[in-house]
């Protein structure tokens, strides 16, 4: 058998000449700032994703809280007429005198408690009925029918209402119409 002979130490070696090393910490460090980048921008982008999902969570709770809240409006508006023409039966009825018959005076009372029972059972559901008598003029909440003439309100002012102002939960469900205060014709052609 032979022996083996003598190999250079250089020439056995089969591992791969070393990476100098400078060029091994600017790889390391340029990686490393390229990994936080994408860290940043993935971490950006979640925070906008996050931001997203509570608006969307924070809308869609309200549109669901405004469903059912206003949700019986076209239902509200119909009791809302039923109110106001047993309003208008009442006010229709004779005044009320000492002379007038006792079953005259049992009807109105009995009608009278029925509207008051009625109007408490819409405010206990979110029906509120304004009277605007004596109130400014909002063009939000009021439908003038006509001016009148007067020194004793300022212009502007609601002298009497043909009916009330009715609204669901702060929402109006019907205007009330009235009759608006006006500077008499005199005292307009001074100015």
């Amino acid at each position: 058998m032979t022996e083996p002979q003598d190999v250079p130490e250089q020439a056995a070696s089969t591992e791969a000449p070393a990476p100098s090393e400078t060029a091994a910490p600017l790889d390391d460090s340029a990686r490393i700032a390229a990994l936080e980048a994408e860290l940043q921008e993935t971490k950006d982008k979640w925070l906008r994703s996050e931001a997203e999902m509570a608006n969307l969570r924070t809308r869609t709770k309200r549109e669901v809280e405004e469903a059912r809240l206003y949700a019986v409006q076209k239902f509200a508006r119909d009791v809302v007429e039923a109110a106001e023409n047993l309003k208008r039966g009442i006010d229709s009825l004779p005044k009320r005198t000492d002379s007038e018959p006792e079953i005259i005076t049992k009807l109105r009372d009995g009608f009278e408690g029925i509207e008051r029972s009625f109007v408490s059972l819409l405010e206990r559901n979110g029906i509120a009925r304004v009277d605007p008598t004596g109130a400014a003029f909002d063009a939000n909440f009021h439908q003038a029918m006509a001016e009148q003439p007067s020194t004793d309100h300022p212009p502007g002012t609601i002298l009497t209402a043909w009916s009330q102002t009715w609204t669901l939960n702060g929402r109006l469900l019907r205007p009330a119409m009235v009759v608006v205060a006006k500077a008499p014709a005199e005292a307009a052609a001074a100015k």
